[in-house]
């Protein structure tokens, strides 16, 4: 008798992942899963009491990739920490659109969403230390940098509009500046 081959909770995780960058959210069930993985669903419930539980999983696989988009584009040096952090995610939002939907474009009516997280109090400190803003105005300047950056980056994850790489770092660093003046003139 040949053995059972033992699917893993990470080969589980990834088939999933890539079911999402392949198809989108929507597409992640069991039975796509399994699949993907060449077996029954009974290793994906082995391995996940429910689909939410797997769902938490592939969002938590989705943010380590977006986090190693920034990391990268910030060890990259082409652009200062902070602006690195928005062309990142304009470049996720460009090169795996389905899992920037996953995070970033879908519904949270449902969700429990923290005013204050741990990604806002660090991006202010930063403009913070940029500017010399007061903590408040620095959360406020970069709530609304993010939300410009939001803007570009949705316009690529849903394909409808692609602008010139540089075009988008001098639109960046035009509302980044304008924004630092509108704050100094104050």
């Amino acid at each position: 008798m040949a053995p059972k081959v033992r699917i893993l909770k990470e080969d589980i995780i990834a088939a999933a992942v890539e079911i999402v960058r392949k198809d989108g959210a929507e597409a992640l069930n069991a039975r796509t899963v399994a699949a993907a993985l060449g077996c029954s669903t009974q290793p994906v419930f082995s391995n996940f009491r429910t689909m939410e539980e797997l769902k938490i999983a592939v969002e938590a696989a989705a943010e380590a990739a977006y986090q190693d988009f920034v990391r990268r584009e910030v060890e990259d040096g082409q652009y200062p920490p902070y602006k690195a952090s928005g062309m990142a995610y304009i470049r996720f939002a460009k090169e795996e659109k389905e899992l920037f939907k996953l995070l970033y474009m879908r519904d949270r009516t449902e969700e429990e969403i923290p005013e204050e997280t741990e990604d806002l109090n660090r991006m202010a400190q930063t403009v913070s230390r940029n500017t010399g803003l007061g903590e408040a105005e620095a959360k406020l300047f970069h709530v609304e940098m993010w939300a410009f950056v939001h803007g570009i980056a949705a316009m690529y994850a849903t394909g409808y509009l692609s602008l010139d790489w540089e075009l988008i770092s001098r639109m960046l660093t035009d509302a980044y500046l304008g924004l630092r003046k509108r704050y100094e003139d104050r």
